[in-house]
């Protein structure tokens, strides 16, 4: 039984303040994924892609999303980015994807990686990379071209996903 008139409103008032954290973190989430999303359509509508084809709806929400040009520069990161690397969007732009690799990062991948991309085919590979901190982690890379209304490569777009098996 309560003794005192503040020890009941302390217990009263604690359970909004947890489920208004819990909404505030929903609401942050949702707010990024539809600013990404917003971002995507546009860099879709200025370069002439069919983004259906991409799933990007359904992926963004799960899977880390980088657009490159066609030199590997990155032109967009998901809001995903700083929770799998450590580094932010604004961090990674203009870079390639070459800064998240290091001594574990299999050279036999890379190089299958760099033939994909010179016959500029669908790919989808694991290998080590390097987070912000030095820490390595295991990407999955599910990466495919971006075609023009002329039939062009205009960019490689990248599905990724850190690969938490074993």
């Amino acid at each position: 039984m309560k003794t005192n008139l503040s020890e009941e409103t302390s217990d009263r008032n604690s359970v909004p303040i947890l489920a208004w954290d819990f909404h505030c973190e929903y609401f942050r989430e949702l707010k990024a994924f539809l600013a990404d999303l917003k971002r995507m359509n546009k860099i879709s509508s200025q370069f002439v892609w069919n983004q259906e084809n991409f799933d990007i709806e359904e992926r963004i929400t799960k899977e880390v999303v980088l657009v490159t040009d066609l030199n590997l520069k990155i032109i967009f990161a998901s809001n995903g980015i700083k929770k799998m690397t450590g580094y932010t969007e604004d961090e990674v732009l203009g870079k390639t994807p070459k800064m998240f690799q290091g001594p574990a990062t299999s050279k036999v991948v890379l190089n299958e990686i760099r033939e994909a991309i010179q016959q500029q085919v669908p790919f989808n590979k694991t290998l080590k990379n390097y987070k912000k901190d030095g820490k390595v982690y295991k990407c999955n890379i599910d990466a495919i071209p971006v075609y023009n209304l002329k039939g062009k490569v205009s960019h490689f777009i990248a599905f990724e996903k850190e690969d938490k098996s074993a």
